[in-house]
């Protein structure tokens, strides 16, 4: 028998065992994945039924999403937007049977306030649609570029950021529910990110990719409101003194013109005319 008689007679034995196994290989719902407990500490993602075991991420990776939740939660408190962001952990169901763990994800503090406490894997269902998720390309590009696009728009999730450290750039995809699905554009390191829904967010695209430690920036962060603190309490103590320094003032005049008043009073007395005094 040659080697290609033998090669094709193992591929038709095997082809009916495969399919079989695939036949009998149980697709999970979105409700028993909601209750799946898998290995520890290990996240999956749900496609189509099958779950999808998420990989380690990088130190740089994960210093990504910190510095964009910092950046993002420090826009929102001074917008005053009622927006919570997270970082991994907060899923995203996508269709019937598939949910996405994005590593950025952006909702209404309305909708986090509803799926908080609520039992099993923390997941926001189609009617808890965030504005925003973000992908942090790692290992597999095609997944977030291709295959969660596709997703991602067909959930009709406004907008869907791509932070891609390779390529030295981010793309922002927005309009979903446009006839043609999401419009893009890319932004290179030498550009700030730009958002149709936070117009005004300062986001260096350099900044991003090469993020500062999170716990630093908190540091001078706190390190500048004790400054402005003890400027404040300078100020205020500042004023007290002129304060004081004008009321000791005051208490001076009224006692020299109760003084002068005197002063009068006897000179009247005495049968003197004060006012005619030179």
């Amino acid at each position: 028998m040659t080697q290609a008689v033998e090669r094709a007679t193992e591929v038709a034995i095997q082809q009916p065992q495969e399919q079989v196994q695939s036949e009998t290989e149980h697709l999970l719902t979105f409700q028993e994945y909601l209750a799946y407990e898998g290995e520890p500490d290990v996240l999956y993602e749900l496609f189509r039924g099958k779950l999808i075991p998420m990989p380690a991420q990088s130190h740089l990776h994960t210093n990504i999403c910190k510095f964009l939740i910092y950046k993002l939660q420090r826009y929102f408190a001074d917008k005053n937007l009622d927006l919570v962001a997270n970082s991994l952990g907060t899923g995203v169901r996508t269709a019937e049977n598939s949910s996405r763990i994005p590593d950025v994800v952006v909702c209404s503090q309305s909708v986090w306030e509803e799926v908080i406490s609520r039992p099993g894997a923390g997941v926001l269902d189609f009617a808890e649609k965030p504005i925003l998720v973000v992908e942090i390309v790692s290992s597999n590009r095609r997944d977030d570029y291709v295959t969660k696009r596709y997703e991602y728009e067909m959930a009709e999730i406004p907008e869907y950021w791509i932070v891609d450290p390779q390529k030295k750039r981010v793309r922002v995809l927005a309009n979903a529910t446009h006839e043609e699905g999401y419009n893009w554009v890319d932004f290179s390191e030498d550009s700030s990110v730009v958002s149709g829904q936070f117009d005004q967010l300062d986001l260096s695209v350099q900044e991003l990719l090469n993020p500062p430690v999170v716990e630093q920036l908190i540091k001078e962060e706190q390190a500048k409101i004790k400054t402005l603190e003890q400027e404040a309490q300078t100020e205020r103590q500042r004023a007290e003194n002129e304060r004081q320094r004008a009321e000791n003032e005051r208490q001076r005049a009224e006692t020299e013109c109760q003084r002068a008043e005197k002063l009068a009073q006897r000179l009247r007395e005495m049968g003197i005319n004060p006012e005619e005094i030179d």
